[in-house]
């Protein structure tokens, strides 16, 4: 049996948990390259040695000494730091799993890319912030990007062996979140404890929140505007509640493929790693009977704007969509510390795209520096409103 190589990048998070999960159903057909976590020592140490993994990376300089030790005796190389993530990057594997949450993992992703493999994509900011910096790298190095997000996986899933050129639209579901039957005065109340209660999905506070506040489905569709170049007037957002189409592609002849799948990243991380062909997994099989409806609606963007706004950011395109990006997490980290309400969030950001349009990021380095100002605006503005 030939092996497979793979990196996973964020090993400790969701992604990472998810992926591991996966391999352990296919042992013998994995050979664990690198693994890597922010600062959860322990659990990466652990990871290390279940998968014999070649090198295992912190990106906390400061936990070196304890990965050393957890490691010792084991032949497990121990790296820390972003030159050491970028290096572990540039490792050649079969498959790179870039699940490094925020701009920390644009550089590792980069590296990736360069090494001209293919990358299954969990980490947003990169087509979000970096999108034309991205996919150029992408092109110039005949690099593969598999999305590993469940509506652009299903979307990739749809469009197999189709010409985008017969595409009449993409659609993207999104669940509507927690409030989505919230009044504007209910909302103006809502707390960080209700809304990192989603009702589909098991995911962490700040992706949770973007959900409420739909800013998750326009950063989507931003994602979606550099994976599937069709123009964003061919995309759109469709509010779904139950979660189990997870997006849709209509194409010229009137015919429409919707993938259909439970909440589980599971299912995307497998259709990533056992690509082009499929894997067993563990899932539960989608029981139609059971759920027995599936209801849709058009998202409102007067209760709801970050869709607007995402819109907007990708329409003007060059340094917009990173100014967003980085300004939405900002607020959001404002608003789970109660420093602002829940509807300040989108207009926080909107503040902050008014008041900053700088040049359009023409490198990876351009885009850190964007992302880095708009943070300290974004904070400047909160603290003088």
């Amino acid at each position: 049996m030939n092996q497979r190589s793979i990196s996973i990048f964020g090993a400790t998070g969701s992604i990472g948990a998810s992926t591991t999960d996966l391999l352990r159903s296919e042992k013998g057909k994995w050979r664990v390259v690198a693994l890597t976590a922010q600062s959860s020592i322990s659990e990466l140490a652990q990871l290390a040695r279940e998968f014999e993994a070649e090198i295992a990376v912190v990106g906390d300089e400061r936990c070196l000494g304890e990965l050393r030790d957890a490691l010792a005796g084991t032949g497990i190389e121990a790296a820390a730091g972003k030159a050491a993530l970028i290096e572990a990057a540039a490792r050649p594997v079969d498959l790179t799993v870039a699940g490094i949450v925020g701009c920390a993992g644009l550089a590792p992703t980069m590296a990736a890319i360069e090494q001209g493999g293919t990358v299954a994509l969990a980490n947003k900011e990169a087509l979000v912030s970096a999108g034309e910096v991205m996919t150029a790298a992408v092109a110039r190095h005949r690099a593969t990007l598999l999305p590993v997000d469940s509506e652009h996986n299903a979307i990739f899933q749809c469009l197999a062996g189709n010409d985008l050129a017969d595409v009449r639209w993409i659609t993207l579901t999104a669940s509507g979140g927690p409030f989505r039957e919230w009044s504007e005065e209910r909302l103006a109340a809502a707390t960080p404890v209700e809304a990192v209660r989603h009702p589909n999905w098991d995911m962490g506070a700040k992706i949770s929140v973007d959900s409420a506040t739909m800013m998750n489905k326009g950063l989507e569709l931003i994602e979606a505007f550099h994976l599937f170049p069709v123009g964003l007037d061919r995309l759109r957002i469709l509010v779904h509640p139950q979660s189990v189409i997870h997006s849709m592609v209509e194409y010229r002849d009137g015919s429409t493929l919707a993938q259909l799948g439970p909440s589980d990243m599971r299912v995307p991380i497998a259709s990533a790693l056992a690509w082009p062909a499929r894997m067993n997994t563990t899932c539960d099989p989608l029981d139609l009977a059971a759920i027995g409806t599936l209801s849709f609606a058009a998202p409102d963007e007067v209760r709801f704007p970050a869709t607007r706004l995402a819109r907007e950011a990708a329409e003007a395109g060059g340094a917009a969509p990173a100014v967003l990006n980085a300004a939405n997490e900002v607020a959001v980290a404002a608003f789970l510390a109660g420093q602002i309400g829940f509807t300040r969030i989108a207009a926080h950001v909107a503040n902050v795209l008014e008041t900053y349009a700088p040049s359009a990021p023409a490198s990876l380095d351009d885009v850190l520096a964007v992302d880095s100002e708009a943070r300290s605006r974004a904070r400047l503005l909160m603290e003088t409103a």
